[in-house]
C-alpha cells in the first residue's frame, strides 16, 4: 500500500479513511475513480429530486407538524445529496489550488475533502437515531411524554443533529488536511498512524454500533409493547371483530410510522457495514496489497444508494406521503380520468335505454 500522504481525493462520510494504493496501476485508479464520481453524483441528484418530492408530500399532507424529525430527515438527506452533487462535480473538474491562500484551503477542507457532504450525512445518522428514540418514547412511555415531552425539545433535537454533525466533521479535517503543490490532501496529517486507527475505531463504534443497538433495544421494545396492547384490547371486547377495528382505529398511524423507520433503520444497518468493514480492515492492514479500489468504492457507493432510497421507503411505507405521491403521478391521474369517462358513458347509456 502507498502512504496515506501520497493520496489526494478525499472520502465519503463516516468513512473518511484513504482508499489508498493498490496493486493496480495509476490510470486504472483514475479510471475507476472517474466513472465512481460520474455514478455518485446521478445517484445523488436523483435522491435529491426524490427527498425534495417526499418533503412536499409530508407538507401536502399535512404531516409536516406531526412528525417533525422525520421532515428533518428528509431535509438532511436532501441536503446531504445537494453537497454531493456539489463536491464531485467539483472534483470532477479538479480545480486549480494555491498552496497560501485562503480561498483554495477554505475549497479544500469544506468542499473537495467532502466535510460538508459528511456532516449532513452525520446528521442525518443522528437524527434517525433521534426518531427512535421519539417514537420509544411515545409508545413504550406514553403516559410520561404525554406530561413530559414538549415540542421544544424536538426542535433542539433537530438543532443538536444539525450542529453536532457540522461539528464533529470540521473538528476532524481542519487539523488533518493540507494544500501542498495545489493538491487538497484530505485527512492524512496524523501525529502517528495509530491515530487515525483509534479514530476510526471510535468512529465505528460511535456511528455504527451505538447507533445499532440504539435501534434494536428502542423497536424491540415497542413491538412488545404494541403487542400487549393489541391483547389487552382484543380480552376486554366480547367482539373480535369490533376489538380488531377499534385496534385499527387507534394505532394505524403508529404502526405505520414505526414499520417505516423500523425498515429505515434495517436499511441503515446493512448499507453502511460494508464501507465500515472495508475501512476498519484497510486502516488496520496497511501493508495489504489484496484489496482493489473497486471493493473500496463499491462499499461507498451502497451507503450512498441508502440515502437515495430513504424517500421510496417513505413513498411506500408512510400512507399520507403514499396518497399525496399517488394523486401528484400522471398515470394515476390518466386513469383516473379514463375510469370517470367510462362511468360517465355508461351512465348515459343506461340512461338512455331506461328511456
Amino acid at each position: 500500500m502507498t502512504d496515506d500522504s501520497s493520496t489526494s481525493t478525499g472520502h465519503l462520510s463516516v468513512a473518511m479513511t484513504t482508499a489508498g494504493g493498490v496493486m493496480t496501476s495509476s490510470s486504472s485508479r483514475d479510471t475507476v475513480k472517474f466513472y465512481f464520481k460520474c455514478s455518485l453524483v446521478m445517484i445523488a441528484v436523483l435522491g435529491m429530486a426524490a427527498n425534495g418530492l417526499v418533503l412536499y408530500a409530508l407538507v401536502a399532507s399535512r404531516q409536516h407538524k406531526k412528525h417533525v424529525l422525520i421532515v428533518n430527515q428528509n431535509a438532511l438527506d436532501c441536503l446531504s445529496c445537494l453537497l454531493l452533487v456539489i463536491t464531485y462535480s467539483l472534483q470532477l473538474s479538479s480545480p486549480r489550488l494555491t498552496d497560501d491562500a485562503a480561498g483554495s484551503y477554505v475549497l479544500c477542507t469544506l468542499l473537495l475533502s467532502e466535510a460538508l457532504s459528511s456532516s449532513a450525512i452525520l446528521a442525518s445518522i443522528i437524527n434517525l437515531a433521534c426518531v427512535t428514540v421519539e417514537r420509544y418514547l411515545r409508545v413504550v412511555h406514553a403516559t410520561w411524554s404525554k406530561t413530559k415531552l414538549r415540542q421544544w425539545m424536538i426542535y433542539t433535537a433537530m438543532l443538536l443533529t444539525w450542529v453536532s454533525g457540522l461539528t464533529y466533521s470540521l473538528a476532524l479535517v481542519f487539523p488533518t488536511t493540507v494544500v501542498t503543490d495545489g493538491v487538497c490532501y484530505a485527512y492524512t496529517v496524523w501525529k502517528n498512524p495509530e491515530s487515525s486507527i483509534v479514530w476510526m475505531t471510535w468512529n465505528f463504534i460511535l456511528f455504527y454500533v451505538i447507533i445499532l443497538f440504539i435501534f434494536i433495544f428502542c423497536y424491540w421494545r415497542i413491538v412488545r409493547v404494541i403487542r400487549r396492547q393489541a391483547a389487552v384490547m382484543a380480552g376486554h371486547s366480547a367482539d373480535a371483530a369490533a376489538a380488531a377495528g377499534q385496534l385499527h382505529s387507534l394505532h394505524q398511524t403508529q404502526t405505520n410510522v414505526i414499520k417505516t423507520m423500523i425498515l429505515v433503520s434495517t436499511f441503515y444497518a446493512v448499507s453502511w457495514l460494508p464501507n465500515y468493514i472495508f475501512v476498519l480492515f484497510l486502516n488496520l492492514n496497511r501493508s495489504s496489497r489484496v484489496l482493489p479500489d473497486s471493493g473500496y468504492y463499491a462499499s461507498v457507493l451502497i451507503a450512498l444508494v441508502y440515502i437515495c432510497t430513504n424517500p421510496f421507503i417513505y413513498a411506500t411505507k408512510f400512507d399520507p406521503v403514499k396518497q399525496v405521491l399517488l394523486r401528484i403521478m400522471p398515470c394515476r391521474k390518466t386513469s383516473h380520468q379514463v375510469s370517470v369517462n367510462v362511468i360517465s358513458v355508461r351512465s348515459v347509456r343506461t340512461s338512455h335505454y331506461t328511456n
